[in-house]
């Protein structure tokens, strides 16, 4: 019996007894719960889901209600349900998503809003209280009026994307239909997010690729970097070309065709953009979308998590129905042709990933969110595989090897080294090929040695002239030489 309770509640306390002189110990969950996606309490069980029991679960029950009553504000809807475990009374709570949020506890003059992270109840951050704000006035950040005239300001990029895609003209009354302005020409946040000067200075795009793959380096290691502001057009375009000129495209020949195999699928990237920019936390200050490149991944982080509160990695990613944190940006980017309405855009992103010609399983993209953020991780589709070149040609899925390859091959055999380190050697050439750039970090990678080690192997590459420096690409950076049999 218990076991299916715990299985049916989307989140579980246990509580050993009702603490009826410090109720704030469980009331702060029915706080979360409530502010959340529901909970349930279960009093007369510890935390080892052992069941104890209570002593008088009635006169419990009846302390339960009252005190949710006295100390909750607004009151909640919940469920009271005793239940005789081994010949033990205990009683489970159940406690439903309110509508009128924020649920405060309030007690001794203060009152506190709670919110779930973990399997812990925390006070909510003044961000997520304003997000509790707004839901329970059924309201979104977009929607609401800001202090910007829309006179002062142009939409350039707007009627741009509108015209390409309708074929029309954007006539002034749909920035009215649009939600961008109202009657009294003040404009929405929506509307001041995609004005070609936005005016929202948090909106931003952080771009930088960095130098191997962790950001140890700092900036010093970083090989491109922009920051992007204005509309929310000019942000998305933005960050689609900064991931396009920092990947490459690899292409092998076969039969009849030629094949390309970018690092990155761009509809991926795309949607993932968008996802980002659209459903990000615009209460949240301080912070900014943030696209990473690493040599064998791309991140994309954005403010906030799931709007419904729920964790993107515990979920479905096929099957997660539409909860938009700004519904407003949804519709219009809808009417642009840039997302579709009924939310299918994480199925979208894996599904462009599993019709690449190289995808492997171990490249599946990955979600990833918590209560103040939510990252898409797209990895490299050619990191780590054999680099194509105008040297290597594959006919019907067969590689025909040139002479440099061989050359190279047979270079590396001669190598004044131990056979463990030619070993590696070849390792590292199978990975990067002939015009494949790489510096220490990235050998420790393919190697597993440390960093020292893979710069002594660099030294042996150099002395041997099998590897020559490469410019453009930040400092240490190298790839093997054209050799010729």
């Amino acid at each position: 019996m218990i076991d299916n309770w715990i299985a049916e509640a989307t989140e579980c306390d246990f509580k050993v007894a009702l603490e009826v002189k410090k109720p704030k110990s469980w009331l702060k969950s029915v706080s979360a719960f409530a502010n959340g996606i529901g909970g349930t309490l279960l009093f007369g069980i510890d935390d080892n889901r052992n069941v104890i029991g209570l002593a008088d679960a009635q006169a419990d029950a009846e302390a339960i209600s009252r005190l949710i009553k006295e100390r909750i504000s607004p009151y909640p809807n919940f469920i009271l349900v005793p239940e005789r475990e081994n010949g033990k009374d205990i009683l489970i709570l159940t406690v439903s998503s309110g509508h009128t949020t924020p649920y405060y506890y309030k007690a001794d003059g203060v009152m506190e809003a709670y919110i779930r992270i973990g399997n812990e109840s925390v006070i909510a951050p003044s961000f997520v209280l304003n997000q509790l704000i707004l839901k329970g006035m059924n309201r979104t950040y977009d929607i609401l009026i800001s202090e910007y005239n829309f006179k002062d300001y142009a939409f350039s990029k707007l009627r741009e994307r509108y015209k390409v895609w309708t074929g029309n003209s954007m006539e002034d009354k749909l920035f009215d239909s649009f939600d961008i302005r109202n009657e009294h020409g003040k404009l929405t946040n929506a509307g001041a997010l995609l004005a070609d000067d936005s005016p929202i200075r948090h909106s931003r795009l952080f771009c930088t690729r960095w130098n191997g793959l962790d950001k140890s380096g700092g900036m010093v290691d970083a090989l491109d970097s922009a920051e992007y502001s204005g509309s929310l057009i000019i942000l998305l375009n933005e960050g689609v070309s900064f991931v396009k000129r920092n990947m490459k495209t690899r292409w092998k020949k076969t039969a009849n065709s030629r094949i390309e195999m970018p690092d990155y699928c761009e509809r991926s990237v795309f949607e993932a953009l968008v996802n980002a920019l659209i459903h990000r936390d615009y209460l949240i200050l301080g912070s900014e979308v943030h696209i990473d490149i690493y040599d064998d991944r791309l991140t994309i982080y954005s403010p906030g998590g799931m709007a419904d509160g729920t964790k993107i990695q515990e979920r479905d990613i096929s099957n997660i129905s539409s909860t938009r944190r700004n519904p407003v940006l949804a519709d219009i980017f809808g009417r642009l042709g840039y997302m579709e309405r009924q939310g299918s855009g994480f199925k979208k992103i894996t599904e462009s990933y599993h019709a690449a010609h190289n995808y492997r399983e171990e490249l599946e993209p990955k979600f990833y969110s918590d209560v103040t953020s939510f990252k898409v991780t797209l990895y490299n589709l050619n990191y780590g595989t054999i680099t194509t070149s105008d040297n290597i040609s594959i006919e019907d899925e067969n590689i025909a090897v040139t002479t440099d390859h061989v050359a190279i091959e047979v270079a590396i055999d001669g190598l004044n080294a131990s056979q463990s380190t030619i070993k590696k050697v070849k390792a590292v050439y199978k990975s990067m090929g002939i015009d494949g750039i790489f510096g220490r970090s990235d050998i420790s990678s393919i190697t597993g040695d440390s960093v020292t080690a893979a710069g002594n192997l660099i030294n042996k590459l150099k002395t041997a002239n099998l590897i020559v420096p490469v410019k453009g690409y930040g400092k240490g950076k190298y790839r093997f030489i054209e050799l010729h049999k």
